[in-house]
């Protein structure tokens, strides 16, 4: 008998976005413990949280250019984007852009 091993990947809410979800700060997420790419991920909070998920993926599935994602602290734009793996234990950092003058 195989057995799968979970864990839970926290996703850290900005206040501009907790409307999005529910009002939390926090969302969190079971993945085994291979972990899981960040597409996929996305794609599970999709179920629960469509807006949110709207706010941060254009409609071809891609990563809107205003939204930053960090997992463990490192830039998904600067490694492997989407297909970024994360693991059980890892927080991801949502960081909308900010512009002004």
């Amino acid at each position: 008998m195989t057995r799968t091993v979970t864990g839970e990947v926290r996703l850290r809410i900005p206040g501009v976005l907790r409307d999005l979800a529910g009002g939390a700060g926090e969302l969190r997420v079971a993945v085994d413990e291979a972990g899981v790419p960040l597409d996929q991920l996305l794609s599970a909070l999709s179920d629960s949280w469509p807006e949110l998920v709207r706010r941060l993926r254009d409609e071809t599935g891609a990563l809107r250019r205003h939204v930053n994602l960090f997992v463990d602290g490192e830039d998904v734009r600067r490694g492997s984007g989407l297909q970024t793996v994360v693991m059980p234990g890892a927080v991801v950092h949502v960081l909308p852009s900010v512009a002004g003058g």
